[in-house]
C-alpha cells in the first residue's frame, strides 16, 4: 500500500519556466487525493526607511506572488484540490518559512526543486533545499535541474553531448 498523502506541498518560485516540482506535487496530490498547497516566499529585502512603506512593499508583493500562483493553479491544477499560500522571509530565512508552512499545513510530503547552485554562490546564499531536507516535519522530495536548466545558468544555448 502507498503511503497516504492527503496534504503535499509544493514550494515554487515563481520566475521558475519549468515548474517541474509543481508537475510532480499535481500528480502525486491528484494520485492520493490529496491536498496540494502551493507555496511562494517572497524575499524579505531588507527595508530603508520608514517601517509602514517597507511593510506596504511586502505586502504588495505577497499580494502579486498570490495573484500569479493563483494563475499556475488555474493554468495547471484543474481538478486537483489546492490552497494558496504566501509567505515573507529574509534570503537566509527562506527555508524557515517553507518549514513553518509546512507544518501549518500538517504537510505528509514537500516537493521542491533544487537550485542547482555550486560554489561561491551557494556559500553565499545557502541551499534553501537542503536546510528544508535537514528541517522538515515530513519527507521531502528534491527534484534537480534539467540539463536545459543547467545549461541556461552556465549561459549555454544548447545542451552540451
Amino acid at each position: 500500500m502507498a503511503y497516504p498523502y492527503r496534504s503535499v506541498l509544493s514550494p515554487i518560485e515563481l520566475d521558475d519556466p519549468s515548474l517541474v516540482a509543481l508537475g510532480v506535487a499535481q500528480r502525486i496530490a491528484a494520485d492520493h487525493e490529496a491536498t496540494l498547497h502551493l507555496l511562494h516566499v517572497v524575499p524579505r529585502l531588507p527595508g530603508f526607511g520608514e517601517p509602514d512603506v517597507v511593510a506596504n512593499e511586502h505586502s504588495v508583493a505577497e499580494e502579486k506572488a498570490r495573484a500569479r500562483l493563483t494563475e499556475i493553479a488555474n493554468l495547471h491544477l484543474k481538478g486537483v484540490k489546492h490552497q494558496i499560500h504566501t509567505a515573507a522571509a529574509s534570503l537566509r530565512a527562506m527555508a524557515k518559512a517553507i518549514v513553518h508552512v509546512a507544518g501549518e499545513v500538517n504537510a505528509d510530503l514537500i516537493v521542491l526543486k533544487t537550485s542547482g547552485r555550486k560554489g561561491l554562490s551557494n556559500f553565499i546564499l545557502g541551499n534553501v533545499a537542503e536546510e528544508v531536507v535537514r528541517t522538515a516535519p515530513c519527507p521531502v522530495l528534491t527534484l534537480a535541474p534539467t540539463a536545459q536548466e543547467k545549461a541556461a545558468q552556465l549561459g549555454l544555448r544548447e545542451v552540451p553531448a
